[in-house]
């Protein structure tokens, strides 16, 4: 892809009214880590290069600036990051342990999340969250949710989950208040695990 090419699709495909398009977005992922489990779905049309995820990409425009920085997995990310990078001002980061923001790969192997930060008990808001895609929201193994938000238990069943999905949340979990919030995107949905909820096979 040119250079020119690069510049023309980092332009292109934001919100169409950053104003309302933001808040709408802001309000629907607020909810989402309010009620851990449930699908939001971000409406807000908006065109990204590939691999981002509408519902990632809405999510990074809405939440991600320039005090906010954004890790990207994975080696086929030039126009993602040239796009994310126009349309937020966020510094796209090399270092994991530097990132706010982390957009994995799809199938992301869980060993390798700690590179990113998990905050301190002074300062857990100084943790990443890690975005990850899946193949589906919907039609996969049930997995049961326990935990803040959640008023009994809810139950997902999101495809395309990677191999030491459930022991890498279970040992986030043990380090709160510090670890990880994680976001499941696939399509214009999303499902947050924020680090507080607990993950269990059905």
């Amino acid at each position: 892809m040119t250079q020119a090419s690069l510049s023309a699709l980092a332009v292109s495909g934001g919100f169409q009214d950053p104003v309302l398009g933001s808040q709408d977005a802001f309000r629907a992922v607020m909810d989402a880590f309010a009620a851990p489990g449930t699908i939001a779905r971000l409406a807000a049309s908006v065109e990204a290069p590939a691999p981002l995820a509408p519902a990632a990409a809405v999510f990074l425009l809405t939440l991600a600036d320039a005090d906010a920085s954004i890790f990207l997995e994975g080696a086929e990310a030039g126009a993602a990051a040239a796009w994310l990078g126009f349309h937020t001002g966020a510094s796209l980061v090399a270092a994991p342990g530097e990132a706010a923001f982390a957009l994995l790969t799809l199938g992301s192997d869980p060993a390798g999340w700690g590179r990113f930060g998990i905050g301190t008990d002074a300062y857990p808001d100084r943790a990443a969250t890690l975005i990850l895609p899946v193949e589906c929201l919907e039609g996969g193994a049930p997995l049961v949710l326990t935990g803040p938000g959640i008023e009994t238990v809810r139950t997902i069943a999101p495809q395309g989950l990677p191999a030491g999905f459930l022991a890498a949340r279970a040992g986030n979990r043990a380090l709160f208040p510090r670890g990880h919030d994680l976001v499941l995107v696939a399509g214009d949905g999303l499902i947050a695990l924020p680090r507080s909820t607990r993950i269990a096979e059905a």
